[in-house]
């Protein structure tokens, strides 16, 4: 099996990243709040360079949750950026944008879903969308980076259009499965 590239975020050719952050800016889009991620260290780096753009790291997601529902309320508009093993983090925290009709977009770059070296991811990466859509948040996924740009759209639309929680998926098919050496 070749696994060159597998342990890194996405390549430097890979322009899905950068189409992201324009995206990001096209939307209006003042706050990304984010744990460190390998799979969005490209967005998040776009993210810090802008002045306008308060790029926040997080000590958890669930955290972004509080931060985003602030943002709103102050006028601004933002989106959470996290890894599929975040999303449990936030569970409790997701009946906040629910209740007070809040958009809550979220960019989810998976774990444990294809080909992926940690047992530990696999439990969250096989259960991300059903929980995310038992707590009420609208789901789209991409598994193709031709896919990315159209479904992270649709989401911040959606989120921004109804008042509410969604996410985009992103695949581990795209950004390649962790393998830290491990064949």
């Amino acid at each position: 099996m070749d696994t060159h590239g597998m342990d890194v975020a996405p390549s430097d050719t890979a322009s899905w990243p950068d189409a992201l952050f324009d995206l990001l800016k096209a939307h209006h889009v003042r706050q990304v709040a984010f744990v460190p991620d390998a799979g969005h260290s490209r967005l998040i780096r776009r993210c810090q360079a802008d002045p306008a753009i308060k790029a926040i790291s997080l000590t958890t997601e669930e955290e972004g949750i509080g931060l985003l529902l602030g943002a709103w309320l102050g006028g601004e508009r933002g989106v959470l950026l996290m890894q599929s093993s975040g999303v449990g983090n936030c569970i409790n925290m997701l009946s906040l944008s629910i209740l007070h009709r809040t958009p809550m977009p979220m960019l989810v770059t998976m774990r444990g879903d294809f080909g992926e070296f940690n047992p530990a991811q696999v439990p969250m990466g096989n259960a991300t969308q059903a929980v995310l859509e038992a707590m009420g948040t609208l789901v789209r996924r991409a598994d193709h980076a031709d896919d990315i740009v159209p479904t992270a759209d649709a989401t911040l639309r959606l989120a921004f259009n109804t008042f509410r929680p969604t996410a985009a998926l992103i695949g581990q098919r795209v950004l390649g499965a962790k393998t830290f050496g491990k064949e």
